[in-house]
């Protein structure tokens, strides 16, 4: 099966390579476009099956020589080592020919909203915002706020891959730590809830302009102060489904406007998802909760310094991912995720 998969990767990836140099695709900037995207995709699988044809050559040769000259300790190492790669390379493989979610490549809008614990739930709310714009930063990504105040941050991350790492931070966040006006010095334990939409394009969602009610207002900073002195903040109700979004960090009403509406898209969009896979745990609902104590994805727990993620059971040093250091903690959701799809798909068949 494995060298099946290794010829399919083979094939595929130098029949994108030509097409990226045939003039006629070329000459076709969305063909083209989606031939390099495909081409991208494949990168990964195509260099762990060349280590693979490595491996396997490897391993032959060993066997050959070993039949001709009897036993030799060099030979008998190369073989185990390469017969233990083979068998890490099958998987690797198969993990990196799983399909991607649809929207991994997308820009997304996160909402960070205080949870349980009063005042300092907002503080950690805060905190949550300064980590996940730096994560941003470290990954290269554009920062967009679409609404900020105190214990409520929106915000916009664009690049491409945005919603594949940004997709994690999705759920219920804890914290224990003795706050600054705690004159008795107990741990205290409150939470943050982070909502991660994937963005919404015009042709995702159609927005009836009869279904809007538009309200514009005065921006205001945090603690209530004016930012403005116009009426530039706008507020969107969608009265269907009642939802409503606020954007009042540009000073032109049109430009919030504009992004209140990709932002409602968005929003529309996840609604519509949700509906559709209510049984998935990826849910907007099921990302969100209640903000209960019970309902975490992640506790930050800053006597022990540490940061536990609970899908993974990976803890990290509290300062390192405070400061955007996520890396490490994402890479092993991807991977069990990837690892439950493969798992999935075989047993489906």
């Amino acid at each position: 099966m494995i060298e099946q998969l290794v010829d399919q990767i083979e094939a595929r990836f130098n029949e994108l390579s030509d097409q990226l140099s045939d003039p006629a695709v070329i000459s076709d900037r969305a063909r083209y476009a989606e031939v390099g995207r495909q081409y991208r995709a494949l990168q990964a699988a195509h260099e762990l099956a060349h280590e693979y044809r490595q491996a396997a050559s490897d391993a032959a040769g060993a066997r050959e020589l070993l039949a001709e000259d009897g036993d030799d300790p060099e030979l008998r190492e190369l073989l185990r080592t390469s017969e233990a790669r083979l068998a890490e390379l099958d998987e690797e493989i198969r993990l990196a020919m799983v399909e991607p979610d649809p929207s991994d490549e997308k820009n997304v809008i996160v909402e960070i909203r205080a949870g349980t614990g009063g005042e300092e739930a907002g503080l950690f709310a805060g905190d949550l915002y300064r980590m996940l714009t730096r994560y941003a930063e470290r990954r290269g990504f554009k920062l967009e706020p679409l609404s900020i105040a105190d214990g409520d941050y929106t915000f916009e991350v664009k690049g491409q891959g945005a919603y594949s790492v940004f997709k994690y931070e999705g759920g219920t966040h804890r914290v224990q730590r003795v706050p600054e006006t705690e004159s008795q010095g107990r741990i205290h334990t409150s939470t943050a809830t982070v909502a991660v939409l994937p963005e919404a394009e015009e042709v995702d969602v159609q927005i009836d302009p009869n279904d809007l009610q538009i309200d514009v207002y005065r921006s205001s900073g945090p603690g209530g102060q004016s930012v403005n002195t116009t009426d530039s903040a706008v507020r969107i109700t969608h009265k269907p489904t009642g939802i409503v979004v606020s954007v009042q960090e540009e000073r032109s009403q049109l430009q919030n406007k504009e992004k209140a509406m990709r932002y409602l898209r968005s929003r529309l969009l996840k609604d519509a998802q949700d509906r559709q896979h209510e049984e998935q745990a990826a849910t907007r609902r099921g990302q969100v909760g209640s903000g209960e104590r019970a309902e975490k994805i992640r506790t930050y727990n800053f006597p022990q310094n540490r940061v536990t993620d609970h899908r993974v059971k990976v803890d990290r040093r509290l300062q390192d991912v405070l400061a955007g250091d996520l890396d490490p903690i994402v890479d092993e959701l991807l991977a069990e995720e990837r690892r439950r799809q493969l798992g999935g798909s075989e047993n489906g068949g």
